[in-house]
Parts: C-alpha cells; sequence; structure tokens
C-alpha cells in the first residue's frame, strides 16, 4: 500500500473516532437536561420547618361582675389545617378571679372619735368572694385568611369546676357596748351590728386583707363559657389575641356579697380578655418502630 493511502485512511479512523466521542458527550448532556439534572452541583434538600403543634397563653380578663387572671395550654389538632397561623386547639385554663358587686362604692370617712382620715372601705360589703376555675374546652376556626399578618376569628367553648372561696369583709368601726364608751373594733355586717350601716360615722374604714383569712369558706361549683376568640398573628411563634364571650357559674349554695341585696348561687357575666403567649413545634422525637 503506498504511503499516501495509508495516511488518507489514519486520517479517516482519527475523524471516526472523534465523531463517535463528540455524540456521545452530546446524548449524555440531553439525558441530564431531560432529567433535570445540575451536572455542576450536587442537589441539596432544604428541610420544612415542622408545624407548630402547642400554644400557651397568660393574660388579664375584665368581666362585668368582676376581674380574672387566666393561663391556658393548648394543642392543635385536625389534619386538615392549611397553615400554621390558622387551626383549631384543644386547651386546659386556669383561671383566679374576684367577684364585684355593681352597688359597690368605695367610701372615705372621719370618725367623729377621730380626726385621722379612714381607711377607705366598700359601704354595705358584705363577704369578698374569689373564684379558682379549672376548666377543658376547644377553640375552632370559623374566619380567616392564611396570609401572613391577617387576623383569625375562632369560636371558643368550654367549661369545667370551679371552687369559691367566700371571705368575711371586716371593718374598723367604734362599737358601744351596753352603753358604755366606743371603742374600736373590728366588726363584719351581723344582725347584731347591722345598726352601724345606718349610722356610717362610726366606720373608720376596712381592715387589712389577712382579717378573715381563718374563716374562709370553699363552695364548689360549675362554670361555662361561649366567645369569639380573634388571633392577631403577626409571627407564628407568638401569640396576640382578644376575645369576648359570655360566662356563666353555678355554686352550690347561694352567695352574700352585699348586705341589702338577695343572694344567689349563679352569677352570669359578659367579659373581655387580652392574652399574650408563645407558640411552639413539637420537639419529642418519634419512637422507631
Amino acid at each position: 500500500m503506498c504511503p499516501a493511502h495509508t495516511h488518507e485512511l489514519n486520517s479517516m479512523k482519527y475523524v471516526g473516532r472523534l465523531s463517535v466521542l463528540l455524540i456521545a458527550v452530546l446524548l449524555v448532556s440531553l439525558d441530564a437536561g431531560a432529567l433535570g439534572i445540575d451536572s455542576t452541583k450536587v442537589p441539596v434538600r432544604k428541610k420544612r420547618p415542622k408545624p407548630i403543634k402547642k400554644e400557651y397563653t397568660l393574660g388579664l380578663r375584665l368581666n362585668t361582675d368582676g376581674w380574672s387572671v387566666f393561663f391556658d395550654r393548648g394543642k392543635v389538632v385536625g389534619a386538615g389545617r392549611r397553615t400554621d397561623y390558622f387551626y383549631d386547639l384543644v386547651f386546659w385554663q386556669i383561671e383566679l378571679g374576684e367577684k364585684k358587686h355593681p352597688q359597690e362604692t368605695r367610701r372615705s370617712n372621719v370618725s367623729s372619735t377621730s380626726t385621722n382620715t379612714s381607711t377607705p372601705f366598700i359601704y354595705g360589703k358584705a363577704n369578698n368572694f374569689y373564684n379558682f376555675k379549672l376548666g377543658y374546652g376547644k377553640r375552632k376556626m370559623i374566619a380567616g385568611k392564611p396570609e401572613h399578618g391577617t387576623v383569625s376569628i375562632h369560636w371558643v367553648y368550654m367549661g369545667g369546676l370551679s371552687i369559691g372561696l367566700e371571705k368575711p369583709y371586716y371593718y374598723e368601726a367604734y362599737v358601744s357596748k351596753n352603753g358604755g364608751p366606743l371603742i374600736k373594733e373590728e366588726v363584719r355586717y351581723t344582725d347584731t351590728t347591722q345598726y352601724l350601716f345606718s349610722q356610717t360615722s362610726q366606720i373608720e374604714g376596712a381592715s387589712g386583707f389577712a382579717k378573715g383569712i381563718d374563716e374562709l369558706q370553699i363552695v364548689p361549683g360549675l362554670h361555662a363559657k361561649t366567645a369569639l376568640h380573634f388571633d392577631f398573628a403577626v409571627s407564628k411563634e407568638r401569640k396576640l389575641a382578644i376575645e369576648a364571650g359570655l360566662n356563666v357559674e353555678f355554686y352550690t349554695r347561694a352567695i352574700q356579697l352585699m348586705a341589702y341585696q338577695d343572694d344567689r348561687p349563679y352569677f352570669v357575666n359578659g367579659y373581655v380578655s387580652l392574652g399574650f403567649g408563645k407558640r411552639w413545634a413539637d420537639k419529642s422525637k418519634r419512637r422507631r418502630r
């Protein structure tokens, strides 16, 4: 074979090998593009944040017949929730408050036997009444938009036990015994001291809070409430809410708050509350089967 023919044959073999290599590279590139694979970067899968599972709230409640402070802790329920801001909740709540009568008014008096201004007192007050409530309920979302910074509206209903604490209300008054001179004593409203309430000049003021603690009486009862709960979800980790509703309480006997008012074993009131709190994901790990 002549040298010219041999050179031509070698050139054809080189061109053929180069063509095969180019075709292979092209096919690999096409396959990677079709599969969405970036050959220059290793794909990194981002972890999704854990969904909100629990929350707690601490707040102040203003009732039409008093005041209270409360704490509740809840757990998210329902698999059909749309976002971490809007969901249904079951919760436990504890509440401590005091009942007030609409006729309560504070007065200050100057005793006929003293030139000092008296401690303010509530004229006609017979007993202080405090209550400790334990309840279980549900908060169900009825309206709201799943956008950051909007408001969700929930229906709340709950019920539970109420432990009433009745404490006598004492006055510092000048009392005359058997026609003798006036003597300063601590007295409460009874049938024998009711005349003092028609002669308020003999009342100097209210006794200290500790007076009457040893006469505290426990009155058990039940309570229930329903309300609308407005949740301002500025952040999914924080809680800010306003609640307005109706509360009912029943006790095993009538409660006397004022001397000249009818006693009754129940209370019905409206309320508005403001609550602050926190939400968080459930950090507990599932056990491996």
